[in-house]
């Protein structure tokens, strides 16, 4: 079975326990190299052509500007090998109670029939939110798993965080 690790993360100010803090590395980025790590599988940043400001603030008011009116960014790029992965664990912030548009974007333009989703989240205190069903929603005939949730912030501590590393491992693999 092919699989492959793709991801959306937003670094720079971001909300980290109940206050605005700067990130070098995106928390979903951190998390989904750990997973390519553990499961051996490529991996693939969702990018859009539209890059999001570093300001928190703003980033959330565009995110929620998405949402609400429906709009799919364009991503920068797609795989063109999409069709070998029979495993996807897609990993991703909880922006607005669900999963950011840039991800509606990806799972929009391939065809997941048959594919099996993986969905891990990071969030500061929603948890999945409505994430799961949008995924089933936009994934057309995919079959989504359970997703994993944490608090965004652990992940910054995933290199040294046994705890951590264990559920992580636990979901992968069970």
């Amino acid at each position: 079975m092919s699989s492959i690790v793709v991801y959306f993360s937003h670094q720079g100010s971001n909300w980290v326990k109940d206050k605005v803090s700067v990130l070098e590395v995106g928390n979903c980025e951190i998390l989904a190299k750990y997973i390519q790590l553990k499961t051996k599988s490529d991996i693939f940043k969702i990018q859009t052509k539209h890059k999001y400001t570093n300001d928190y603030y703003k980033t959330t008011e565009e995110a929620k500007k998405e949402l609400n009116e429906n709009i799919h960014p364009e991503l920068l790029e797609y795989l063109n090998n999409f069709d070998k992965y029979d495993k996807i664990y897609l990993v991703y912030p909880i922006w607005w109670d669900t999963c950011p548009m840039a991800v509606v974007s990806f799972l929009e333009h391939y065809d997941f029939s048959g594919k099996i989703i993986l969905p891990f989240c990071t969030h500061e205190g929603s948890g999945i939110s409505n994430s799961v069903n949008d995924i089933r929603k936009y994934a057309k005939n995919a079959i989504v798993k359970d997703a994993y949730e944490t608090r965004g912030y652990r992940c910054q501590s995933l290199e040294t965080d046994d705890v951590l590393k264990s559920e992580i491992d636990v979901f992968l693999f069970k």
